[in-house]
């Protein structure tokens, strides 16, 4: 059985990819389109770009996510969703779905 860190369970190994703040609107960015890192970081207001290339770096090495490297001058980064990405997407919608109907908005 695969696992990441150690972990058996498929929630907690869900959760330990997904369940930070960033990767789940990281993935939702890249849901209709590919995006350069500059589109990514102007998107997800907040987010350092140490932050965001760690979090591009972690989704890569788990093959949630494609980097392609276009050589041109200046050079080029795209990142697009996987098959396994966009397997992530109806548990994104999810998300949404009760953050709608159980959690109230704040301000």
């Amino acid at each position: 059985m695969a696992n990441i860190d150690g972990i058996c369970c498929p929630i907690a190994r869900t959760a330990t990819l997904i369940g930070d703040r960033w990767t789940p609107l990281i993935v939702r960015d890249l849901e209709i389109d590919c995006r350069r890192f500059s589109e990514l970081q102007r998107s997800l207001v907040g987010i350092s770009p140490k932050t965001l290339a760690d979090r591009l770096k972690r989704l890569e090495e788990a093959s949630i996510v494609d980097r392609t490297s276009f050589a041109e001058r200046p050079p080029r980064v795209e990142y697009c969703l996987t098959e396994k990405g966009r397997a992530l997407l109806p548990i994104l919608e999810s998300m949404r779905e009760f953050g709608v109907r159980w959690l109230t908005a704040v301000g």
